[in-house]
């Protein structure tokens, strides 16, 4: 299986805001005083300068616009609710905030399908949600689609017996563990994986320090070394300016580029961004009114596209 994909479905905000929400286990959210209209204008233009930025390089961006009256705030981040697969299957997710479960919309997939995209079954995980049971998509699931491992880190938004579930279905062998940030002098686990931990076609941006238990972050380690990827290692602080949040893509002529915030980029140092580049290129983007109040940077903005498509 590929592991990075030239074609990624973004949605477009149209009321966007901090949402109360998910601000009780998303430690990255901070509130910003200023009006909802202004604010949705501000993400709108941090998302289209994106946009457009991938779409310069060859990456095929399916937009779609949000609906007003679902009252969606994080509907930009369509990665917590869908996965896509080679094989034309689709994974539907339990979200643990309830307003973020309207961001599921069966028109979204219609239109991948006009667009020639092939859909082979659907697998629907959401009747979690009656149980309190939640696996937010590849936020809490990174997968190693070319390993064939998926990798968890358990929280209130990622249950251990779902995403074995999630495994044993899509075939993937899992790798559990826990990752935890200090919030006021406290350990407590990290909401998503997908922001402390990046795995590219040939290495992998990990917080090393975020993983306490020696041994699950040894297993981690050699997880990564077995499949020959280097590991680039970034600090909590790093981090937190959304430096594991990122996402490998293929643009023009097979180009590679790792793709990430401007405050990602800016917060990595020179022997980082160096071995970075030794495997592929990077384009960031300004996204700070996002990141502030959504508390999710670049890689959630992208739901990577792997179906089959019939070429017109």
């Amino acid at each position: 299986m590929k592991q990075i994909t030239n074609s990624i479905l973004m949605i477009r905000p149209v009321n966007f805001r901090m949402n109360e929400e998910t601000a009780v286990n998303n430690y990255f959210q901070k509130s910003i005083e200023e009006e909802n209209e202004a604010i949705t204008i501000k993400a709108q233009k941090e998302f289209d300068t994106f946009v457009s930025k991938l779409r310069k390089v060859g990456v095929e961006v399916i937009v779609v616009d949000d609906i007003k009256e679902n009252d969606t705030p994080d509907s930009i981040f369509p990665n917590n609710w869908v996965s896509f697969h080679e094989n034309g299957n689709i994974g539907l997710y339990p979200m643990f905030a309830e307003n973020r479960r309207r961001e599921r919309r069966e028109d979204i997939l219609a239109s991948l399908e006009e667009k020639g995209f092939t859909i082979n079954n659907i697998l629907d995980y959401t009747a979690a949600e009656e149980e309190n049971i939640f696996l937010e998509g590849t936020g809490s699931l990174l997968l190693d689609r070319a390993n064939e491992k998926a990798y968890c880190a358990l929280s209130e938004r990622a249950n251990e017996d779902l995403f074995i579930e999630f495994c044993e279905d899509f075939e993937y062998m899992p790798v559990v563990f826990t990752a935890n940030q200090t919030v006021n002098g406290e350990r407590k686990a990290i909401y998503h994986t997908n922001v402390m931990m990046c795995l590219a076609e040939n290495f992998a941006v990990i917080c090393l320090d975020t993983i306490d238990d020696k041994k699950e972050r040894k297993k981690l380690i050699a997880s990564l070394k077995e499949d020959g990827k280097e590991i680039i290692s970034i600090t909590e602080a790093q981090m937190h300016n959304f430096a594991g949040n990122m996402l490998q893509v293929k643009g023009a002529f097979d180009k590679k580029y790792l793709v990430m915030s401007a405050s990602a980029h800016n917060s990595l140092n020179a022997k980082q961004v160096d071995a970075i580049e030794k495997h592929c290129g990077i384009l960031s983007s300004d996204l700070e009114t996002i990141e502030t109040l959504g508390g999710g940077s670049a890689r959630c903005m992208m739901a990577e596209v792997f179906l089959p498509k019939t070429e017109a």
